[in-house]
């Protein structure tokens, strides 16, 4: 009789599908490995623990996410293209989006990390951004990371439903206003 083998890549898929589903609030061992039709002993096998798993299904996620909808070219202002992406991903993967990215059990705080090194990365390659300062990037990051994760969440919730032109006004206007502060202007010069 043949012994069939789960891989991480098994697993990972299996996970997937599951917080794609229901978010991270049912993310257990148990519900994955009955995604996968077996018992949880292949996922101990492949993982630590259930944090573990997370961990790598939040790392993966995001470089597909990197790869596949943050690297999409709209307006050819590499910033205002990256915040749309994260917003049209937000309305094309709803649920996804809420576990990623707003679900305090989910992966909110690694998730913006990765996001941050990606925007950090991209970023510097401009010559409008290459000499800001790691602190003026991270205060950017954030500011332009709170509008847009506002106008993703109402829009995701059916509360409003902005023209694309609106979004990249909106967009454009944060990042102006982060731009004119004076706080950054500090941040900027050290």
């Amino acid at each position: 009789m043949r012994h069939k083998v789960y891989t991480r890549e098994h697993i990972l898929k299996a996970a997937y599908e599951v917080i794609a589903k229901d978010g991270f609030t049912n993310f257990t061992a148990r519900n994955v490995a009955k995604k996968m039709g077996v018992s949880t002993q292949p996922i101990y096998l492949e993982f630590e623990n259930m944090q573990d798993l997370k961990n790598n299904l939040i790392e993966m996620v995001y470089k597909e996410l990197e790869k596949k909808v943050f690297s999409v070219e709209h307006t050819g202002d590499k910033l205002v293209d990256m915040a749309i992406n994260y917003i049209d991903f937000s309305q094309n993967n709803p649920r996804l989006f809420m576990a990623l990215f707003v679900d305090e059990h989910g992966g909110g705080k690694l998730m913006y990390e990765f996001c941050f090194n990606y925007f950090r990365e991209t970023i510097q390659q401009y010559p409008e951004y290459a000499n800001f300062s790691d602190d003026y990037l991270k205060a950017l990051h954030k500011g332009v990371w709170i509008a847009i994760t506002g106008v993703a969440a109402l829009m995701s919730s059916g509360i409003v439903e902005p023209t694309r032109q609106q979004i990249v006004g909106v967009i454009n206007q944060t990042i102006e206003s982060i731009l004119r502060t004076e706080t950054f202007e500090n941040v900027k010069s050290q």
